[in-house]
Order: C-alpha cells, then structure tokens, then sequence
C-alpha cells in the first residue's frame, strides 16, 4: 500500500488503545515503535474484535498502520480496530449510528443485506452525499429482522483497506434451533498494496496472480489420456478466449493473506468451548474479492441460516462461501481439545485458519490443501467436455461443441446458442453485447446448476453444501406470482479487466426501474468465467428452484459461470439502490446498475 495512504488520510491519530490481531500477535504496528503494544498481545492471543451492544453507537472511521505480513502498511479502521466492532442489536429497535469521519477523505459505511430507508443505505451517490473529511453522520433505522449480516465502506477501495465489521442481530421471538455459546467468524482477505494501485495492475496485467498455467508436461498427460487432436482443440479454444483454464480467482494468495477475524493464520485466532456444547458458528465472508472453502475437520457443521434468514437444517461437512454471504452453523465440539477452522480460496493457494479448543493456545493439525481446479468448458456454460479433466470429450471429430467465445467466428464459434449442450437451456443474448469490445464471451448453454457444490468441490468424499439443500423455513412471504420479468447478463472482458451487465459499465447505463408494490422476477445469467456474487441493496432476493417455485431468501446471489438463475423481488422499499457483483474491483469496474423502485 502506498506510503502516502497515511498522509492522505490526514486524520490520523495513534492511539494506545489501538491494536489489531494480525501476524502471529498483532496487526496494528506497535512492534515498529508506534506504542506500547498491549500485554495481552505479548502472549500471543489472538482476540475477537469488541462487540458494542444497544441502542446508540459511536463509531469512528480513522487510519492506523498495520502488520499483518512482516512489513508495516497504513489501513482504515473502525473504532481503531480491524475487523471493526461487532454491532449487536435487537429485532424491533429503533438504533442511531454516530459515524465520525476522521479520515482525509470521503468516507461512508452500508449495513449489508439491511432493510432501511434508502436514505439510511450508504452509498454515495445513490442514498446520499457521503461522510466528508472531520463530519459526522447519524444513521437511524428501526430493525426489522434477524440474523447474522455485515457492514462495510461503499467508498472506493476502503472496504478492502479494513474498513468492515459484523453485525448480529437478536431475534425477538427464540430461533428454531438451541445453542449454548456462539461466535462470529469473519473471513477476509488483506493486501499490503494499496487498493487503488492493485485495481490499476489489474486493469494493466489481468493474469498477473495466475501462476499455474498449463505446462508442456501437461500438454503430453492430457494427449495420451484424450488424444493429440482433442488437446490440440483443447489448447487452441482456450487460447482464442484468451483465457486459461487455472484462471480461478482474479487475485489470490499470491497478492492476499487470508484473515479471519482480522487474524492472519499464524495469529490462530481461537474460541473457547467446552465439551458436548452446541456451539453456534456465524460464518460472515467479508472479503474484497476471495471465495472460502470452509470445514471443520472431525465436525459436521448444520447449516441453519442462510443470509440471516432460518432454512431448514442440513447437515454437511464443507461448504463455499461467496462473498459478502453468511451462514450460521452449529457444531458439537467433543472427543478432542482442538479443532482446525480450515478456510481455504477457492484456487486453493492459501488459507484463513482459526481454532476451536477447550482451552486457549491449543492447535488442531491443518488439512491439506485440496488439488488446484482446473476449468472446464462446461463449467463455463459451453457443454460437451468433460468435468473431470480439462479434455475435450467428443471434439475429436472436429467442432462439435458450439463456443460463444470472440475471435471464433471463423471456426469453432458459429452459431452459438442454436444448440442446447448438457441439457442447459440456450441464452437470448441482448443486442447490447453483439460486437462489444467490452464482452470476450458469452455463453451457449446455461442452467441453474442449483445442486452443483462448485468447481473444486465435485466428488471430493465430502458432503458439501449446494443452494438446492439449502431451503427457506417460511413459505414465499408474498404469494404472488411474479407479473413481469427481467433479464440481465453478466458480462466481461478477462484482459481489459472490464466487467459489466448485459456489456454496459455503470455510468452507461440505465436504471432498472421497479413499481412500488409489484411483484417482479429478475433472471441472471452468467456469460463470463469467472463466479460474482451479485446482491441487490435493500430488497430481498427470492431465489426460485429449476420450476420456478420460491427455495431460499437471500441478499446476495451466486453466480457461477455457465448459470442461470433466477429470483423473486418485492419492490417494497422507495428510493434508488445499488445492485452490483460483489466483487469490490469487478464492482468499481463496471459490473453495477441503480435500480429506482418509484410509486
């Protein structure tokens, strides 16, 4: 991260209070001589940030310099710490937030998967005008729900610069479910480079954290195991993409260290339990730009909400989370002292890890890390190869799977979307992405792919969560049957780093305009290779199974490549609401829309 963050953010004052678990011990730089680093540090511990209970809040957006990798960077936190506090409120209250920007520049904070006023939400630009350097801003809203959620800066980069905290909310009437002891788990990812300058690397060398691309020794495995033809196809449809198939994850652990509550995984950030407890887990992936692979090695975790919202339970032993999602688990911890709380990427080039023990300053051994994933053409919407392999099953006789991809339309891309490959239904592509030099692909046969666990997960001998096992606790709460519909594409451009809906960034496209009142359905479908999670501010998101028929409540959608999936909206909330991939950089390159919900 540049040196002039700190400078910039010009408000800056260190505090002996400060202090933010990281590398081993700690995260804020007390080892560079700043101040005293507090005793408890010394030991080793790694902390839970503080939870502020009741109806009114101070909070304070400030900067600090920070160690979570060996070497001192500047950061941006709430009330002095990273994560910021945990914010623990009651369904039915009336809260007000004092936030006091104490940075150098403009500054806001959104309550994520929230119902409020759109003028409550914390966008700038949409909701209102942004927290201004030495102002402070009063948030007020009543608490109409339950559950575990999040917040974060919707300013620029300052979500990923530390800027985010959990938020719990406690029912008013008993949960479904009973549990002894809880704890918050939020899942992070944190670079030493500033955030501006690693968007601008992406926009200038997309690929730079992809390290694994195929070799000439996997050229030789992959034609005595397909044949020279169907590599040879193989090879030349990925190369005319321009993509390569270890593409997984935009930036990784190459860039990232994984945190999980704000500690890196040497810190080993531990919760207590004692034996034969049931222990609630609420899993938050607060997160830029990283999906998490989560288990628990020797516990099946039960899943029992999704978003903040009750499903039935279902018991499994992994399951991903994308970002901006959460999920409460409960398990009983017994047998052992010590448990690992494994958090893989989604590439599998590093780990969040934390502990659950008896005891503090117990470990668990760590698991290895399962195999790198390599991409197929049907997972990204383009039937007809193999899941297992990179291998093009059924190619060796010529083109015989139709590829939406540009710079094909000589050979092997012709006519995508007249063919229906892997039983996916075939796209209606809008006008918008004909001839775009923003759209390098789309897709020729999409489905929901509702039970599908993800690409890296597919028969791994672990039960892993899918959308299709997860399934709300209530009945649709509106009844009605959606009275019209909208389609969307997810769009996107791999080397220009350009991301978009239907090929049109932000500042080039038009509202989505909803009713007041009515009833809509909105279809998603994933033209791109890479997974966004997509979420809509201040409305819910009613996803449908593959009949049409409400499954599960969600505030944030995944969307994997080769999917289309499709959800429920009450617009029942006036005002103008960001709706975006959550993806902080995918996001601030284009992939957003407003949508107004005017009478």
């Amino acid at each position: 991260m540049s040196s002039d963050f700190l400078r910039r953010a010009n408000g800056f004052q260190p505090s002996r209070r400060r202090f933010v678990t990281g590398l081993a011990v700690g995260g804020i730089a007390a080892g560079a001589g700043l101040w005293r680093q507090p005793a408890f540090a010394t030991a080793g511990l790694a902390v839970s940030p503080q939870t502020l209970t009741g109806t009114q809040f101070d909070l304070s957006i400030g900067a600090a310099p920070v160690n979570f990798t060996g070497s001192t960077r500047p950061a941006i936190t709430v009330n002095g710490s990273i994560p910021g506090p945990v914010l623990r409120w009651r369904e039915g209250d009336a809260v007000t937030l004092r936030v006091a920007n104490r940075l150098g520049l403009p500054s806001s904070i959104h309550w994520h998967g929230l119902l409020l006023p759109a003028n409550m939400d914390g966008v700038p630009g949409l909701s209102f005008d942004g927290i201004h350097p030495g102002e402070t801003f009063t948030y007020r809203f009543d608490i109409r729900q339950s559950g575990t959620y999040w917040y974060h800066s919707h300013s620029m980069f300052q979500e990923q610069a530390g800027l985010y905290g959990a938020i719990v909310i406690d029912p008013s009437q008993p949960p479904p479910y009973r549990y002894d002891r809880e704890h918050v788990v939020l899942l992070s990812d944190w670079t030493d480079l500033d955030p501006a300058a690693l968007f601008r690397r992406m926009k200038k060398m997309s690929e730079h954290d992809n390290f694994y691309k195929r070799t000439v020794g996997d050229f030789v495995r992959d034609a005595n195991r397909d044949g020279l033809s169907a590599t040879l196809q193989d090879r030349g449809m990925w190369g005319r993409m321009r993509m390569t198939p270890t593409d997984i994850s935009d930036i990784n652990a190459h860039t990232y260290t994984y945190l999980l509550n704000g500690t890196a995984p040497a810190g080993n950030w531990t919760g207590l339990f004692r034996s034969g407890e049931k222990v609630l887990l609420r899993f938050i992936n607060g997160s830029a730009m990283t999906y998490f692979d989560v288990r628990i090695p020797g516990l099946k975790m039960t899943v029992v909400a999704a978003d903040g919202q009750y499903i039935h339970p279902v018991t499994v032993d992994e399951f991903r989370i994308a970002v901006a999602e959460t999920f409460d688990v409960i398990v009983e911890p017994s047998g052992q002292d010590a448990y690992t709380i494994f958090a893989q990427d989604m590439g599998r080039t590093g780990h969040a890890r934390g502990t659950l023990a008896v005891r503090q300053g117990l470990e668990a051994p760590l698991p290895a890390p399962d195999p790198r994933p390599i991409l197929t053409m049907d997972d990204m919407g383009h039937g007809g190869m193999d899941h297992g392999s990179g291998g093009m099953k059924g190619m060796e006789g010529g083109c015989g799977a139709s590829m939406g991809m540009k710079g094909m339309e000589g050979g092997c891309g012709a006519n995508m979307g007249q063919m229906d490959h892997g039983g996916g239904a075939m796209p209606n592509h809008p006008a918008s992405e004909t001839n775009n030099p923003l759209v390098d692909m789309q897709s020729s046969a999409v489905s929901p792919k509702l039970d599908d666990p993800g690409i890296g997960l597919r028969g791994n001998g672990r039960t892993v969560l899918t959308y299709s096992a997860m399934k709300s606790l209530f009945d649709d709460p509106d009844g009605r049957e959606p009275s019209r519909e909208i389609e969307l594409h997810l769009t996107g451009h791999m080397e220009k780093f350009a991301w978009s809906f239907n090929g049109q960034k932000f500042m080039d496209a038009e509202p989505v305009r909803l009713n007041y009142g009515e009833r809509m359905r909105i279809v998603l479908v994933n033209d791109t290779m890479m997974t966004h999670p997509i979420h809509l501010h201040g409305l819910w998101s009613d996803l449908e199974d593959e009949h049409g028929n409400f499954h599960l409540r969600k505030h944030t959608v995944d969307m994997p490549p080769g999917t289309r999936r499709s959800y429920r909206v009450r617009a029942d909330a006036l005002g103008r609401w960001a709706y975006h991939c959550h993806l902080l950089y995918h996001m601030e390159a284009g992939m957003m829309r407003e949508v107004r919900v005017e009478e």
